[in-house]
């Protein structure tokens, strides 16, 4: 007999998936045990998603979820990579026994059961050759052209079984979890939104909360089933206590932030004094009229013989700094793919002192632990932010890791803006973890929450 808790159960949004039967298959053992356990319940799921912190191990989870698809199906599995991270990826797959290789430059396919490939290469394979897709650094997909991230998707939605990882899902909003739902087949961005939320254009507190999707916010309601919804096909892991295990081995060291105020030669056309740059445009003439300055204050904070991680915005940044610091060398978009990777893989190996380039170029997946000093002129994005600095700042970085801030008197609006996110952000991936947690505690224990008790009239 059918009682009122079956139909709250049949009414909940749970997100099926296509299992690996895992019965009798052992994960790779030299997983951490809080990564076996993400990597079994990403197995039992099919399509899942596995938001983790840089450092704690999302390629060896790949490579073994990977492993485990192709040894149960016995079909090949694809693992997509941004730039550069391709070899790292193999490399990592080679300490530890697993069968992957690298897809040739001309999509030739390695006589290996796991294929890495970058992300711009996706167009050189075919999708009747795999049975599975892994998307690393999978939030870089929307830093992609239409074109490229439509190609991707595409390609994706004709894989039985699909892992996303990433350690930046949503870096400004919730909301932004609907794009990993929908690669996952799962709900659509637009069917997430009508189901969980309801349009508020014109509530200004909704909008300090979701940034960009300003007008949307929870229905009545709706926050608990959504978070239910996302922990039935995601996870998220800051470090091992989250899920229970101890921290041995994933403590941060130190990170110090020095703040650097340059001033400028000239001024802003029609003031005899500094001003705060305030609209996008002044604040693009402001970054165009002390791009001297600033380069020259990075060149005498990189005035030694350790390595050294520079960040820049604009070409002429990259181009005077490449000038200004014996030894740089420069990642630009004008460089073809293979020259991007020699270049970045290079420094890697320590080939390099001191690398020059953009976080839309190196700063996705690529693990620079050597290096412990950075530089960066601040933006809005905080996830370019977040992404560049953890290029050295991760799990296993043995060092302090110092990062250089250099600003002028007309841009720490831009600073202000970005620290401000950046507070906002670690409070927001703290409570992520806390709802998850709470919302999958309510799933494996099969009990009702509050919201669903049966009403006292029954």
């Amino acid at each position: 007999m059918s009682t009122y808790a079956d139909f709250l159960a049949s009414k909940r949004a749970v997100a099926g998936g296509i299992a690996i039967d895992a019965g009798g298959l052992e994960v790779h053992p030299a997983l951490f045990p809080f990564q076996r356990d993400l990597v079994r319940w990403a197995l039992a799921k099919g399509r899942a998603a596995i938001f983790s912190e840089c450092g704690t191990g999302k390629t060896l989870m790949e490579l073994a979820w990977a492993q485990a698809v192709s040894e149960r199906t016995g079909q090949r599995v694809l693992i997509l990579t941004p730039l550069a991270v391709s070899h790292q990826t193999v490399a990592e797959a080679s300490k530890f026994g697993i069968d992957a290789a690298r897809a040739g430059s001309d999509g030739r396919l390695p006589d290996a059961r796991i294929v890495v490939t970058n992300y711009e290469r996706l167009h050189l394979l075919s999708i009747a050759d795999f049975g599975a897709v892994v998307c690393d650094e999978s939030a870089c997909l929307k830093s992609f052209d239409g074109a490229r991230r439509a190609e991707i998707t595409a390609f994706m939605r004709r894989v039985p079984y699909r892992l996303l990882a990433s350690a930046t899902p949503a870096p400004n909003d919730y909301i932004e979890l609907g794009t990993s739902s929908e690669a996952l087949g799962y709900l659509g961005y637009t069917d997430m939104l009508h189901r969980f939320f309801a349009n508020d254009r014109n509530n200004s507190a909704t909008g300090r909360a979701f940034g960009k999707a300003a007008e949307w916010r929870f229905r009545g309601h709706a926050e608990e089933p959504f978070w239910r919804w996302v922990v039935s096909w995601a996870r998220a892991v800051r470090r091992p206590s989250d899920l229970g295990y101890p921290d041995d081995g994933f403590v941060l060291p130190p990170l110090v932030e020095r703040q650097h105020v340059v001033k400028s030669v000239t001024t802003p056309p029609g003031w005899i004094f500094p001003v705060e740059a305030v609209t996008l445009q002044e604040q693009r003439e402001e970054r165009r009229r002390t791009l001297a300055e600033r380069c020259e204050r990075v060149a005498v904070l990189v005035d030694d013989e350790d390595p050294a991680l520079i960040w820049c915005h604009l070409n002429d940044e990259g181009d005077l700094l490449e000038r200004l610091i014996p030894g740089a060398v420069q990642v630009s978009g004008a460089d073809c793919d293979e020259a991007k990777e020699e270049r970045l893989l290079a420094f890697a190996h320590g080939q390099i002192r001191a690398l020059v380039t953009k976080p839309v170029i190196g700063g996705w997946g690529l693990n620079f632990q050597h290096c412990a000093h950075e530089t960066f002129f601040p933006s809005h994005s905080f996830e370019q932010y977040y992404q560049a600095i953890r290029r050295c700042w991760r799990f296993g970085q043995t060092r302090p890791v110092t990062v250089d801030i250099v600003t002028t008197e007309g841009e720490l609006r831009v600073l202000s803006n970005l620290q401000t996110k950046a507070r906002a952000a670690e409070a927001m991936f703290g409570r992520l973890v806390e709802l998850m947690h709470d919302a999958l505690a309510v799933v494996s224990e099969g009990h009702l929450s509050e919201l669903e008790a049966i009403p006292a009239w029954l």
